[in-house]
């Protein structure tokens, strides 16, 4: 069994190497921001998190800053997708911000991408509460395998898979996929 306390140390570590090599890239994502559209940076949003605790997940803003009152899952080319979030959601930049929610505790490098409590409890029936006995991670065994391609269910039983065989090894091959994915896009990688 993957040591809970090595992959602490290996998240908190990795997380803040990459947060040290990718400040700059980090001011310059914040700049494109504000020159392409109005409002803030950031985007926040509560997910639920590890033993079912809610948290909020950071990501550079993609979208419109309007309010949404029905909100769905976006893809690229949507209309409320702003020009440089199209690259940011393309090569996964967006997601980045989730580094600090790493060091603060609240997310693994690896693991289940953590859900909106809306999507928990349209699916709790279907045995998801092993999701929430590790940490949700910011890559996952599902977003290396055709993430938004695939239903919850689906991602879901690629996410069990990932929470029975939890190694180093398992996350490294995941973490390498991960580049893969940015380098390629997603339909690359989805699993017939």
């Amino acid at each position: 069994m993957y040591v809970k306390f090595f992959k602490q140390i290996f998240d908190f570590l990795f997380a803040l190497l990459l947060l040290i090599m990718l400040t700059p890239v980090f001011i310059i994502v914040s700049i494109l921001i504000k020159i392409d559209s109005s409002g803030p940076v950031f985007f926040k949003q509560e997910r639920m998190g590890y033993e079912k605790r809610n948290f909020f997940v950071f990501k550079f803003r993609s979208m419109t800053n309007k309010v949404r009152n029905n909100p769905t899952q976006t893809y690229l080319g949507d209309a409320e997708i702003t020009r440089i979030g199209n690259y940011l959601r393309r090569y996964k930049i967006d997601e980045l911000p989730q580094i600090i929610n790493v060091l603060v505790g609240d997310m693994s490098i690896v693991g289940p991408r953590p859900c909106l409590l809306s999507t928990y409890n349209k699916y709790k029936n279907e045995d998801t509460d092993f999701r929430f006995n590790v940490k949700p991670g910011i890559t996952s065994n599902a977003g290396v395998s055709g993430s938004i391609f695939l239903t919850w269910p689906e991602k879901w039983k690629m996410d069990r898979d990932y929470y029975e065989h939890q190694s180093l090894h398992f996350d490294f091959k995941i973490i390498v996929k991960s580049f893969l994915v940015v380098i390629f896009g997603e339909e690359k990688f989805l699993k017939k």
